[in-house]
């Protein structure tokens, strides 16, 4: 008698029909949500030019990746890396600034824009976000998109 004793008050305590729905089972967040969510977030900042590495190439293959169907999806979390526990997360961000912006508002721009999203979107506490501005578009630098090569 003991031992149906012990199993019912187990199945109550386990989600049984006493507990509510929003409280029988678990949602985990992968890291590659928080990035894309982040990295959004971050190319709406105004003075943001690019996310990721400065370089030339580098924004080349981006372009080329963007235009590649199916391509642009991996590019959303481009220089977004997210770290995501079960209740907390902590980013680190790389962009491309324009030229003539204050960089240090845009990192407070972004930093404040990705915070916002992140959590209200994941209900994840977002510890830190690292910015790092990798490079400077001049105004007098061409986009650096490869020519196509069909016709």
């Amino acid at each position: 008698m003991s031992e149906s004793g012990s199993a019912s008050a187990s199945a109550s305590a386990s989600g049984g029909p006493g507990r509510p729905p929003a409280e029988r089972g678990r949602t985990t967040i992968a890291d590659g949500v928080v990035e894309k969510i982040a990295g959004l977030a971050a190319r709406e900042v105004i003075g943001v030019h690019a996310m990721g590495s400065g370089s030339g190439l580098s924004r080349t293959f981006g372009a080329v990746r963007d235009r590649v169907p199916g391509g642009a999806k991996a590019s959303v979390s481009r220089g977004v890396k997210a770290e995501v526990g079960e209740v907390q997360t902590a980013l680190d961000v790389e962009i491309v600034v324009d030229y003539g912006v204050s960089i240090r508002e845009v990192a407070r721009a972004v930093r404040e824009n990705v915070i916002s999203a992140v959590e209200r979107m994941t209900g994840l506490e977002v510890v830190e976000v690292n910015v790092a501005v990798s490079d400077v578009k001049l105004p007098d630098d061409e986009d650096e998109e490869p020519e196509s090569r069909l016709q």
